[in-house]
């Protein structure tokens, strides 16, 4: 392709010039050189042209910033205290949050920025603006974390499968699993796990950090997990790893009368979901460092606690309804509105009064940016005893 690029920038020279007897000539001669039908040739020289007069125009001058500078700071600052989340979800819950950190009085400095003109540029900001303007600001990318998961054959013959092309689920309390291996850089040795548990529907996630892969450490997770569940277990899904693929977890489903379905080997899109939740919950905020003792269980159990209660009750997730087509023909996925997992179960009439009670007081007294403030302290101790570990590792000079 890029022969043919230069072999046309060559001919549209001679082209642009030329009378109709000898376009007809270039024509044919660029059809042979490429091997492209005449029209395609003539629609080729013609782009050709088109990308040199679009080169040699003058730049245009960039358009000013439509909001004050004072809009900017506080809305880097109310970004960073909810969790930084994309333009897509922070513009969906911008008033609530500005309306929670006004009260809780979190805006310190910058709470003199925070006049009627600017608070009205804040809440009118688009998702696509706040992206562009926080992009200086956003987290550099992770690298490729390794992988724990080790491909069981036993049950699963017998075990059904659901992959992505199966019609979606509609009735929240189904729980895609999975776990997190906090390795750090080898597999080799004892180290915790994050198993994850997310509802496709309601978008309610659930995390509890375990010593290993264990029956019994995964199946006090399990237990954690049901116990907690907003509403009851109403079936699990997890890949073909041997920490779910085995007999301890399949008695303890049929115990509790609970479906199990597997997804496809090496196919992620079978769980999109959880997947989804590994990377946006456990690794963004436990980032891959190796971790090993019970204090670190402790205060990734702490951890949990804290981001669940921001992703659950205060940040928005949206949810695939439907395909599209685009006007080339191609489909597309469409969305409904952001919406809380919280709030996507109240919407759904699924709670009994006791815990829509229960959500209710939990989410009244949440302060987002409280829960930032003690995140950031947590994350700041696993720092320290990852690179304690690490220099306690490195071999003498």
């Amino acid at each position: 392709m890029a022969s043919r690029r230069e072999i046309t920038k060559k001919f549209a020279r001679e082209y642009a010039k030329a009378g109709k007897v000898e376009k007809s000539r270039l024509l044919d001669e660029l059809v042979h050189a490429t091997g492209w039908t005449r029209d395609h040739a003539r629609r080729a020289i013609r782009a050709a042209n088109t990308r040199k007069g679009a080169a040699s125009q003058q730049q245009r001058k960039p358009r000013p910033r439509k909001y004050s500078y004072d809009a900017l700071v506080v809305l880097q600052e109310v970004w960073r205290l909810s969790g930084q989340p994309s333009g897509k979800y922070l513009a969906a819950i911008m008033d609530d949050t500005l309306e929670r950190l006004v009260r809780f009085r979190e805006l310190g400095k910058v709470e003199p920025r925070l006049t009627p003109e600017v608070l009205n540029e804040v809440q009118s900001m688009s998702a696509a603006t706040i992206d562009r303007y926080l992009k200086p600001h956003k987290d550099a990318a992770y690298p490729i974390a390794l992988s724990g998961t080790k491909p069981s054959h036993i049950l699963r013959s017998s075990v059904p499968t659901r992959t992505s092309m199966d019609a979606p689920l509609t009735t929240a309390g189904f729980l895609e699993l999975d776990t997190v291996a906090h390795c750090g850089h080898t597999l080799k040795g004892e180290f915790l796990r994050t198993l994850t548990g997310t509802d496709p529907v309601a978008g309610w996630t659930m995390l509890r950090t375990i010593r290993n892969n264990a029956y019994v450490h995964i199946h006090g997770a399990l237990e954690w997990m049901r116990s907690h569940a907003p509403v009851p277990v109403a079936g699990v899904d997890f890949d073909n790893g041997s920490e779910f693929m085995n007999w301890g977890v399949i008695a303890w489903a049929d115990t509790h009368e609970i479906p199990v379905t597997r997804g496809r080997p090496y196919k992620h899109n079978d769980n999109a979901h959880v997947e989804q939740r590994n990377g946006d919950w456990v690794r963004r905020h436990a980032f891959r460092y190796r971790y090993e003792t019970k204090h670190e269980m402790d205060l990734l159990n702490e951890l949990w606690g804290l981001v669940m209660a921001r992703k659950n009750y205060l940040l928005p997730c949206v949810k695939a309804v439907d395909w599209a087509h685009t006007k080339a023909g191609r489909k597309k996925r469409i969305y409904d509105a952001p919406r809380t997992p919280y709030q996507r179960l109240l919407d759904a009439g699924v709670l009994d009064t006791k815990t829509t009670d229960r959500l209710t007081r939990e989410h009244e007294t949440l302060n987002p940016a409280q829960i930032t403030r003690r995140i950031t302290q947590i994350q700041q101790q696993l720092i320290e005893l990852a690179a304690a570990r690490t220099q306690g590792t490195r071999p003498a000079a």
